[in-house]
């Protein structure tokens, strides 16, 4: 299975855009981005669909030579370096949505969006997804790409031999709640032994967290990781495995891709871009798998951004560019060509995303994200949430694969989140 476009989620990020890109702007001169007719767009695989760039490219052909560059490796970090040597910096970057916050503190950095016209179009896209674009001031600096509303994929066949709901509506309506979802579990281990509901616990953790309101660092800048929303969700995991509803497996591996294959990990929870993950991880399972609403109600997972870079020269060029390839047509080509799920509620109802999937035994997917994404909680997103939820998610994972004791591993998780917060700044 290849590499998920969102693999690098989890990966840990001692520091913070903020701190990489932290004096630019004092006394520097605005770097010099595209020159003559050159229009340069940073993405990285998966970020934006190639049937619309391609058509972008071909449109625009008349005012700009738009040249989309494909950037391997660590994205966020190539970005922060090129900026910070303020040469060769692109006219219009894609900005990752788990690093959006991080880019905020700098908005500096990048065009105001407003001063281009984007209020005029803010009641095409998702309320929650367009806030957060826009920095404490209320300057706008990424432009909605996708979103990544989070669904229950399942095997059909497997819940039915088990005796479980089976059908999408009726997953949807009997495992609704977390504690049916694990009674489930449980049922499913009994009926068809060595199965498992879930692969480890940090997706019940993830999940939940991104299910509430708040998250690790609030807008007065305090680190409130300790309160009971995360404990809520760290303990949801920690009863994940005590009642042995997740294997022992590790996800991404030749054993438990072998295992989702055979039927004995029928279950995931995962966001509307694992559609593509699954199919080209398993592809022998088509037809089996059919997707059902989140225990516990919305949740989000990943969903990025383009951005006007202060090098840019021809601003409001580059702005128009944004907004075809982001309207609503365009967005539901790059859910189909990338899997990449719209921003733009009008993408949802169009015939190109109401076709029945032959992967998920003929049916409609987007009758479960489409209801997801339009009612996702909003969050605060600081600029400090990655640095000090990783030591969370590396705890809890410890306790999933590791067997390590709960209660030690939110010390531990706690103590190194109070250790990040004093190097950063943040009181707790």
């Amino acid at each position: 299975m290849r590499l998920s476009r969102r693999g690098l989620l989890r990966a840990g990020l001692g520091t913070t855009a903020a701190t990489a890109l932290g004096g630019l702007a004092s006394g520097c001169a605005v770097p010099t981005g595209s020159t003559g007719r050159n229009m340069v767009l940073w993405y990285w695989d998966g970020g934006l669909g190639d049937t619309v760039l391609k058509q972008a490219r071909k449109r625009f052909d008349g005012s700009v030579a738009l040249r989309a560059v494909k950037i391997g490796g660590y994205y966020r970090s190539k970005l922060i370096t090129t900026m910070a040597g303020r040469a060769h910096i692109p006219d219009i970057a894609g900005l990752k949505g788990e690093d959006m916050a991080s880019y905020l503190p700098d908005a500096d950095q990048f065009v105001d969006l407003r001063t281009l016209g984007a209020e005029k179009l803010r009641n095409r896209y998702l309320a929650w997804k367009w806030e957060q674009g826009r920095a404490d001031d209320g300057r706008m600096v990424g432009f909605p790409i996708d979103c990544g509303p989070v669904a229950h994929y399942y095997q059909y066949e497997v819940f039915r031999r088990a005796g479980l709901p089976y059908e999408p509506a009726d997953v949807s309506r009997e495992l609704a709640s977390w504690e049916r979802f694990f009674a489930a579990g449980e049922h499913l281990r009994k009926r068809i032994p060595g199965t498992y509901l879930l692969t480890d616990i940090t997706s019940v953790f993830e999940m939940s967290v991104n299910q509430g309101t708040k998250r690790y660092v609030d807008r007065d800048r305090h680190f409130i990781g300790d309160q009971e929303h995360v404990r809520t969700a760290w303990d949801r995991a920690v009863e994940a495995k005590r009642r042995r509803i997740v294997s022992d497996l590790v996800s991404g591996t030749p054993d438990q891709l072998s295992a989702v294959q055979d039927g004995k990990l029928p279950s995931q929870l995962n966001a509307s871009w694992a559609t593509n993950d699954i199919k080209t991880g398993v592809p022998r399972t088509t037809g089996r798998w059919r997707v059902a609403a989140c225990p516990g109600g919305p949740s989000n997972i990943g969903g990025s951004f383009l951005s006007v870079t202060k090098a840019c020269r021809e601003p409001e060029e580059a702005f128009r560019i944004i907004t075809w390839v982001l309207d609503a047509a365009n967005q539901a080509q790059g859910f189909v060509d990338a899997g990449l799920f719209p921003s733009t509620p009008a993408s949802y109802g169009m015939t190109t995303l109401r076709e029945p999937d032959p992967f998920f035994g003929g049916q409609i997917t987007m009758d479960v994200f489409g209801p997801a994404a339009q009612k996702i909680p909003v969050a605060y997103d600081s600029p400090y949430d990655t640095a000090l939820s990783q030591p969370v998610k590396d705890e809890i994972k410890n306790v999933g694969v590791l067997g390590k004791d709960p209660e030690q591993a939110w010390r531990d998780a706690m103590r190194t989140c109070r250790r990040i917060a004093e190097h950063l700044g943040v009181s707790h």
